[in-house]
């Protein structure tokens, strides 16, 4: 058993959020091996927005729970499809009903010589599947990954109980590189992902996600805030909630911006917000303590109370995350007051979006009100460039990653190390890593730290980085427990659990390095190999939060 991660991604920057278990295994599907073996499982949170016009429905969530099991090159389709069928329905564990069961295989991919998987429906007949329940699907339906643009993929092979896809077995056979092509992986691996929410939900003989816990408490919640019933708004507002809460929660610190993974953020919280209105939530709560006034931070701290207990970090962010749902509800509630003014002065409706931020949804619904006519076709096309955006922001960016494990982003993720350590020689030990992100062009670090830099300052820290790449200090690895690492002051995000081994990266002289983390990626063998580190831009990126960008030349 291995943690879950965080749900922001280390150093890929071809996806905002962690949408699979296996997204922060790259590094061991390629060939890395794992400190706990070759046979893993875990629980991951994930984001995945895709489908975010589909909640309200009774399966689908942007936020959910993955249960996830993976054989790193240890064994094959037949193994992980008879695991399969015993967990389901062998009666020491689900115990579920064989008859309800039907499976879906990858039907082939000719153009880019992906054969049909006759194998894995071979192995379902085997076990007792009926020919007339086991469907061939195309590359939409059953060819899985990567998790970003490019990395570790391959065809699965879907279970559905009862019409509910609750389980998915994926066999990663490829790695998808830069310019698009399926390269075979030198040891295949088997990715299974199961989601809690529709699982627990089948084993209570449940029709919905909604009508378990927590989600259900949290819909309870949500019923009571307006005059309006309405079950679709009550889940998305749900849904969307306690999906912000736990970005919000992450340690990394993401907040409501226009771009990356704070787009994404603004869009749940203001569609939460949007579907309030629609429940008649007029009239803010009174103001709270400190918290200020509103009602999404309301429905955030049910979330954390009934989630901290398996997620600390909620509790441990609850003020950064009630701050933050206060501040946006109020900054919206001005858009749409200002919006408003502006449709009753009779502006346009693709002009309320574009220039007043106004959501395109409720202009739609205004418009249909007040029976006015519009330009459809115009408004149409600027419906269409929103989509377009939305979809770039919640699938991600179009650049390799450390999925790649190309030379430059080896060389970058090495100077990463070297830049933090040095940041915390000139500024202090109050700076800790919140987010990195790297391309094949250059290195971003977030970090904790109050105030902007002084240029004397970055051209210390500079000249320390570079100064350890002229001495061509060793980097090495070793596996320990997680005690032991925090023992010799390792640096890391600690997601790990008590007692679960960690490979720990040291720069430099074994006893006393020159920097210590835990971490998963590609390293280089010497700082050497850096040539020269040079610092481009440093930034806010959040309150109390720096970021520097940095190129290696």
């Amino acid at each position: 058993m291995i943690s879950g991660s965080s749900l922001i991604p280390e150093n890929d920057p071809t996806a905002l959020f962690i949408s699979a278990g296996m997204h922060p295994l790259v590094p061991y599907l390629l060939g890395e091996k794992h400190p706990a073996g070759d046979k893993l499982v875990n629980v991951q949170k994930s984001i995945r927005t895709s489908d975010i016009d589909d909640v309200g429905d009774d399966v689908h969530l942007t936020f959910f729970e993955m249960l996830g099991n993976w054989g790193l090159g240890s064994y094959w389709k037949k193994q992980a499809i008879e695991m399969s069928w015993e967990f389901l329905f062998d009666k020491k564990w689900l115990g579920l009903d064989k008859n309800k069961l039907s499976v879906s295989v990858f039907k082939g991919d000719p153009k880019n010589k992906i054969p049909k998987d006759n194998e894995s429906a071979k192995i379902w007949q085997e076990l007792g599947v009926p020919k007339n329940r086991i469907k061939f699907l195309g590359k939409e339906e059953n060819f899985w990954g990567p998790a970003g643009q490019t990395g570790p993929c391959g065809p699965c092979t879907e279970m559905f109980y009862d019409g509910v896809e609750i389980w998915n077995d994926v066999f990663m056979e490829f790695n998808k590189n830069v310019d698009g092509r399926y390269v075979p992986l030198k040891q295949k691996n088997v990715d299974t992902g199961m989601g809690v929410e529709r699982t627990v939900a089948v084993l209570n003989g449940k029709k919905s996600v909604f009508d378990i816990e927590p989600l259900k408490s949290i819909v309870e919640a949500v019923k009571k805030l307006g005059g309006n019933h309405d079950e679709r708004a009550e889940r998305i507002i749900a849904d969307h909630l306690r999906a912000a809460t736990f970005i919000l929660g992450d340690e990394k610190g993401i907040v409501p911006s226009n771009v990356e993974q704070g787009y994404v953020l603004r869009r749940l919280i203001r569609r939460a917000i949007r579907y309030g209105k629609k429940l008649g939530v007029e009239k803010p709560f009174t103001p709270h303590h400190n918290y200020g006034a509103g009602f999404t931070h309301e429905i955030a701290k049910l979330v954390i109370d009934l989630m901290k207990d398996d997620y600390p970090e909620l509790e441990k962010n609850k003020d950064f995350v009630i701050e933050q749902l206060v501040q946006e509800e109020e900054r919206f509630n001005k858009t749409l007051e200002k919006g408003l003014k502006e449709f009753e002065k009779g502006t346009d409706p693709f002009i309320l979006f574009t220039t007043y931020g106004f959501p395109i949804e409720m202009t739609e619904e205004l418009v249909k009100e007040k029976g006015i006519k519009i330009d459809k076709e115009k408004f149409q096309e600027e419906f269409a460039k929103h989509q377009e955006l939305s979809r770039t922001a919640t699938t991600g960016k179009f650049k390799s990653g450390l999925a790649d494990h190309s030379e430059q982003v080896t060389k970058l993720h090495t100077a990463t190390h070297l830049l933090l350590a040095a940041l915390r020689k000139v500024l202090g030990e109050h700076v800790y890593q919140k987010g990195s992100n790297i391309t094949a062009e250059r290195l971003r670090l977030d970090f904790s730290h109050s105030e902007k830099m002084t240029p004397e300052q970055l051209k210390k820290v500079e000249h320390i980085v570079n100064e350890q790449v002229r001495k061509d200090l060793p980097v090495s690895c070793c596996e320990m427990s997680l005690e032991e690492a925090k023992k010799i002051g390792a640096m890391g995000v600690f997601e790990s659990k008590y007692g679960e081994k960690v490979k720990v990266y040291a720069i430099g002289d074994s006893k006393k390095p020159f920097s210590c983390e835990i971490c998963a990626g590609p390293h280089i063998k010497s700082t050497s190999e850096l040539g020269h580190f040079r610092i481009l831009k440093e930034e806010s990126s959040s309150a109390g939060v720096r970021r520097i960008k940095a190129v290696v030349e």
